[in-house]
């Protein structure tokens, strides 16, 4: 006899033997108090379970029991796939293209910026690549999207007019782009991961592209060149990025909405206009 258990109230004896375990009622042998001792030091031993009423012979078992689930192999853990660096990815993918129409291609295969999820084409850039002028825009809307070419529309037009108000035009001395390529939804303003995201592709594009000047045009244009908003405060003001002198403007969809403001828009370009003249 090893030990003692208590199951339903009685008090059994545990036997052990090389073929069998045997539970064995010890009314008639020990009293509660003794039966009570030799339980609690089975449970120092570590027992943590009582034995089935009827005898089992372990080691008759085959090692396999009948019918039972073989274990299913481990299966490998499938590793969360590491988050990509979208503003990394882009300067790598901008420094690899060599040309206008590599830097293109590279924005159009862009996998990161969900914004061409819901656009319909890419809107790279329009006029004379080399120009002395470059002019940044914000993001394509409705008819850019449709057409491919930035600053088309009402606001196009409106732009035509003053460039064409101090001897310049998009087809020979002005070069047009965007900081992003593809439409927000519903208009809306880009936010600061997608600016950051595609600028990286603005700052090869001004490299290649090579102007003697930049003209952003609008808050979003101000953040994404200067690194700044607020395009009132900052429109007449020059600054520098990209190596080069920048001359903040307001937007021509701006000043479709607030005509008042053509008269600092005039100022500007005459300001433009005099710095191409003083540096020929």
């Amino acid at each position: 006899m090893v030990g003692a258990t208590e199951r339903h109230g009685k008090v059994y004896s545990l036997s052990l033997s090389p073929k069998a375990v045997r539970l064995e009622p010890m009314e008639s042998v020990l009293d509660h108090h003794t039966a009570r001792v030799l339980l609690e030091w089975q449970v120092e031993l570590g027992a943590t379970e009582a034995i089935g009423d009827a005898p089992v012979d372990r080691y008759a078992l085959p090692d396999t029991q009948p019918g039972a689930a073989k274990a299913a192999p481990a299966q490998a853990v499938a590793k969360k796939p590491a988050e990509v660096d979208a503003v990394k990815a882009a300067q790598q993918d901008a420094r690899a293209a060599g040309s206008l129409a590599a830097l293109q291609a590279a924005m159009r295969d862009f996998k990161h910026c969900d914004l061409k999820r819901g656009a319909r084409q890419l809107v790279f850039a329009d006029g004379a690549p080399g120009a002395r002028v470059m002019i940044i825009g914000e993001a394509p809307g409705r008819e850019e999207d449709r057409v491919g070419k930035p600053f088309v529309g009402a606001a196009g037009q409106l732009l035509d007019k003053m460039l064409a108000a101090i001897g310049l035009n998009r087809s020979e001395t002005v070069y047009i782009t965007n900081v992003l390529p593809w439409r927000p939804p519903q208009n809306r303003d880009p936010n600061s991961q997608e600016i950051a995201m595609m600028t990286p592709f603005l700052e090869r594009h001004v490299a290649l592209a090579a102007p003697d000047i930049l003209i952003p045009m609008g808050n979003i244009s101000c953040q994404a060149v200067l690194g700044k908003r607020g395009v009132t405060r900052l429109r007449g003001t020059w600054g520098r990025a990209f190596d080069l002198p920048v001359l903040p403007m307001f937007h021509p969809a701006y000043l479709l909405r607030s005509p008042q403001m053509k008269r600092q828009a005039w100022a500007d370009l005459l300001e433009l206009q005099a710095w191409l003249r003083s540096n020929t």
